[in-house]
Formats: structure tokens, C-alpha cells, sequence
């Protein structure tokens, strides 16, 4: 089976979704012999890397984002001809946006199935702030017009796959009715706890081992919230000087906010991007509690990396991340406000973060290894081609 991935959502700064089909290559190197894989990704200038049973083609892409390196992949033509030179057995499309619709049309067009990943649950995270400041009447009619959205694309699929069986259910109450659940996973030979290294990591970064290291990371955008937790930080300077850390690891728009944080206490640690999952890895270990302020999460990756490193999360309850959050959560935030947040970082340092991180990461192992959740989409992958075959007989 040879299986062609499509998205805009990767650059050399991106994060999840770039995780995903990486892994899902080394899967297939690893597990998967006999299946192929071609990816199809925006980038500087168009070029083709090949390796082991993998092909990625970039396509020379606009920039749209300096802190992010994502860029808008408007050569649609050249994804045409693409797909109809590798010829896949089966499309997934990883995009919302112009090459969704590209890749649902060359679906059809070529007699290819195809199914999409909800990854991010964009109409929620990008139009509902814009609709909550025009007022009730057209905050719900922007919602509509985009739940009209997501359902006439995602509909010309075969089926949709959705991160959490939350965001599952939304997307069938917004009439698409082939939805299935594959969670993310998490390389658990890599992301596992080594507690030796920490004070190490620490020395490295001039962090204080008195203090409690809170870690985050991830984009620095409205979207993420990241404003409630750099308020958060500055509350917990203020009641309890000296006594915390925060080491983000990330860029985005909210840049300036970190920096006026950052000039303003030492005690922020700014680490602009991490691509070697190793590193990542050891940073995550350092910390004591990963603080995650997110609430319109599909899913929490980093979350979930964390714990597998054995380190706890705290962050505010009601999105999808209460699904993968595998120790207690009743420290977390019950509102989305930096007092609330605050509040919720010192109940959480309060515990035996060590028990509580070492029982997440045996769990996030059993649970969450990237060969389980493979294992599960390959076998969606092969009922999908089968019954599209069955049909066209």
C-alpha cells in the first residue's frame, strides 16, 4: 500500500502534525515493509528527498509566517501532478484549507480513496474569538457558516479521522457522518524518564535547583492561550519571588509578550525552537510541572510528551486535553484566567509530582506508543481501500 500525506502545517518551526507523518514514515521503515509513503508539504523551493520507502516533495511555497516558517501551498497544480505520477493507494489529507479540497478533487478525479485528519480544530480556535466580538446574533451565525464549512469539505472524504472522541462527536453534530478516533502517540523510546539528567539541564540553562521549573511548549498565539500564562507567571513572581521558573520552548506571534516577561525577571528562560526530539526529551525531564494553558485543544501532544518524560501537566479543564491526561487533575484550573492558572500551578507543586509523573509515564507507554496508534490507522487504511474497491466493482 503506498499512502500519500498532504498538508500545509510544516516548516522547519512546525510542530504535531510535522511529528505525525514523520513518525508515521519511521513506522512504515520499522513495522510496515511493504507499504510506501509519499508526502507532499510546502517549502522554500520545490525539491524531492527520497529515502527508505519514503519520498518527500516540497513545493515552492510563499512565506506567511517569519516566526513559525509555515507557507501557503497555492501551486495546486503541482500536487496534481504529483499524486498522478505516484499514483497512491490511499490520500490523507492533513489541511482545512485550499489543499483539502485539492486533494478531495484528485481523489475523486482519479478513483483514489481518501480520508482527512481533523488535526486542529481551526473553525473553534480562529473564528469563534472574531465571532465572540461581533455579538450573540453573529457570533452564532459565523458559527454556522463555518460548521456549513467544515461539513461540505470534509464530507467529500471517505471518512474523517479525529484526534479525541470529543471533537469526534462535534464533528457529527456538524453532519459528517464517517468519523473514526486515532489519538496521537508518543516515541517512548525516546520520551521516558531519566530524572539523573535534570540537574544538568539545569546548570546548562542557569536555572536555580531550589526553584520549581515549569515548562511550556509549543506556538506562541492567541490561539494557545499563552497570554494567560505568561499573566500566570508574573502572579506567581509576585506572591512567591524566586520560588518558580518558567523555560518556554517555542516562537510565534506573542513573541514581544515574552520578551517584556522575560526582561522583567530572570527567572524566564526563553529556548525559541527544539527540533531534536532528544533534546526535547531532556528539557521536558527537567521540569518539575509542564504548564499548559491551552483551551481549544484537539488533542495535546506536548502533554502528552511530557508525561512520558515523568512530568505531570497542569493546566485549565474543558478541552480536549482532559482525554490524555493520564494522573489526577484536580489541581487544574476550573476558568480560563491567569489567577485561575496561578492558583492551579501552586496546588499542583503542592503534590508528589515524582509519584504522580512516574505513574503517567508507565500509562502514557501502555496507552500511547506510536506503533499502537499505527497499528490502528493502517488497518482503517486498508478497510478504507477495500471498500472503495468493492464499490467500483
Amino acid at each position: 500500500m503506498k499512502i500519500c500525506d498532504l498538508t500545509q502545517f510544516y516548516s522547519p518551526r512546525s510542530g504535531g502534525v510535522k511529528r505525525y507523518v514523520h513518525e508515521k514514515i519511521r513506522f512504515i521503515r520499522s513495522h510496515s515493509p511493504d507499504d510506501e509513503h509519499v508526502l507532499i508539504v510546502p517549502g522554500k523551493r520545490s525539491e524531492i528527498s527520497a529515502g527508505s520507502m519514503s519520498r518527500v516533495y516540497r513545493i515552492a511555497s510563499p512565506l506567511v509566517s517569519p516566526s513559525t516558517q509555515y507557507r501557503a501551498l497555492l501551486n495546486l497544480r503541482a500536487v496534481d501532478e504529483i499524486i498522478d505520477s505516484e499514483r497512491p493507494d490511499i490520500i490523507e489529507s492533513a489541511d482545512p484549507y485550499q489543499l483539502g479540497w485539492k486533494a478531495a478533487a484528485i481523489a475523486r478525479r482519479r478513483e483514489i480513496p481518501a480520508v482527512a485528519y481533523y488535526h486542529s480544530d481551526f473553525a473553534e480556535a480562529y473564528l469563534r474569538p472574531t465571532a465572540e466580538r461581533l455579538g450573540t446574533r453573529a457570533a452564532t451565525a459565523l458559527t454556522n457558516v463555518a460548521q456549513a464549512y467544515v461539513r461540505e469539505l470534509y464530507s467529500r472524504f471517505e471518512l474523517t479521522i479525529a484526534p479525541t472522541h470529543q471533537l469526534a462527536d462535534r464533528l457529527h453534530n456538524w453532519g459528517i457522518r464517517e468519523v473514526r478516533v486515532v489519538g496521537l502517540g508518543v516515541d517512548t523510546d525516546i520520551f521516558k524518564p531519566a530524572p539523573e539528567s535534570a540537574a544538568r539541564t539545569r546548570a546548562m540553562h542557569s536555572i536555580s535547583p531550589e526553584a520549581k521549573l515549569l515548562i511550556y511548549v509549543g506556538r506562541l498565539a492567541r490561539e494557545k492561550n499563552t497570554g494567560t500564562l505568561f499573566a500566570a507567571f508574573q502572579l506567581l513572581m509576585m506572591r512567591r519571588p524566586g520560588d518558580f521558573h518558567l523555560l518556554i520552548v517555542g516562537d510565534g506571534q506573542q513573541r514581544d509578550h515574552l520578551q517584556t516577561l522575560q526582561a522583567s525577571t530572570p527567572s524566564v528562560t526563553w529556548l525559541p525552537y527544539c527540533s531534536d526530539a532528544a533534546e526535547l526529551a531532556v528539557l521536558y525531564r527537567a521540569a518539575d510541572l509542564f504548564v499548559h494553558p491551552g483551551t481549544q485543544e484537539t488533542f495535546g501532544l506536548v502533554a502528552l510528551e511530557s508525561q512520558a518524560c515523568g512530568t505531570p501537566v497542569v493546566g485549565i479543564l474543558g478541552s480536549a486535553m482532559d482525554g490524555i491526561i493520564l494522573h489526577d487533575q484536580t489541581a487544574w484550573a476550573t476558568e480560563n484566567s491567569p489567577e485561575a492558572l496561578a492558583d492551579a500551578v501552586e496546588r499542583a507543586t503542592a503534590f508528589d509530582l515524582l509519584g504522580t509523573g512516574t505513574a503517567a509515564a508507565e500509562a502514557v507507554t501502555q496507552r500511547f506508543a506510536w506503533r499502537l496508534v499505527f497499528d490502528r490507522l493502517f488497518c482503517i487504511y486498508r478497510e478504507v481501500c477495500g471498500s472503495y474497491k468493492r464499490r467500483r466493482l
